[in-house]
């Protein structure tokens, strides 16, 4: 875990496929994730995660969660597997890439990623929007941050051709900075977002939509 930046200190050891074949059998059950996660354990805060109804979860919940962020996995899983599928997903990314503290901030731009590839129906506005976030905390040099904003304009750039070419503009411009964390933001996004595995599912969602 340590080799991933993971801390062990309250660690119990128990391999995430297993705490997602857990969540598979357990089922959607709020009350037991609030008690999961009072337990201060990662793996059983891990499993709260993955088995909490996103119906149910309530504003003031997620900013008390998202200040117990210890861990990158355990930040990026509630995004991932839990709060994308919230009514409050886009109030937080606004509220929470402000805020000073780091995985407060990664969580903003874990969401942004995750909604770009979880919310199918979203319209384009919100992720335009949320371009503007990227390139203005693209300068955070903080790894966990860093890594999180490039993976959110990254995931942008991948929805559709529109979002893509607004996507490698911001990579553009953040390629040129002087400074350090937004260039290397920029490059490294540019050089996924220009490749061609990106053209080709481009191309593959371009044919889908015309169907």
């Amino acid at each position: 875990m340590a080799r991933y930046g993971i801390g062990d200190e309250t660690a119990l050891g128990v391999q995430v496929s297993v705490l997602r074949a857990m969540a598979k059998r357990i089922g959607r059950d709020h009350t037991l994730a609030l008690a999961l996660w009072k337990t201060g354990v990662y793996e059983a805060r891990m499993l709260a995660t993955l088995v909490d109804e996103p119906a149910k979860v309530t504003l003031a919940q997620m900013d008390s969660w998202c200040r117990d962020f210890d861990t990158w996995a355990l930040c990026d899983t509630a995004c991932f597997s839990l709060w994308d599928r919230t009514p409050h997903a886009w109030t937080k990314v606004r509220a929470w890439a402000p805020r000073k503290e780091e995985f407060v901030r990664r969580a903003a731009f874990a969401l942004i990623a995750s909604l770009s590839v979880h919310d199918k129906k979203a319209p384009d506005a919100p992720f335009l929007r949320s371009l503007k976030l990227i390139e203005r905390y693209a300068t955070d040099e903080r790894n966990f941050v860093r890594k999180a904003v490039n993976w959110a304009l990254r995931s942008v750039g991948k929805r559709n051709a529109a979002l893509h070419r607004n996507a490698l503009d911001v990579a553009a411009r953040l390629a040129e900075s002087d400074n350090r964390a937004a260039r290397w933001n920029g490059k490294d996004a540019l050089r996924e977002l220009s490749g061609p595995t990106v053209r080709r599912r481009l191309d593959r969602i371009a044919a889908k939509s015309a169907r």
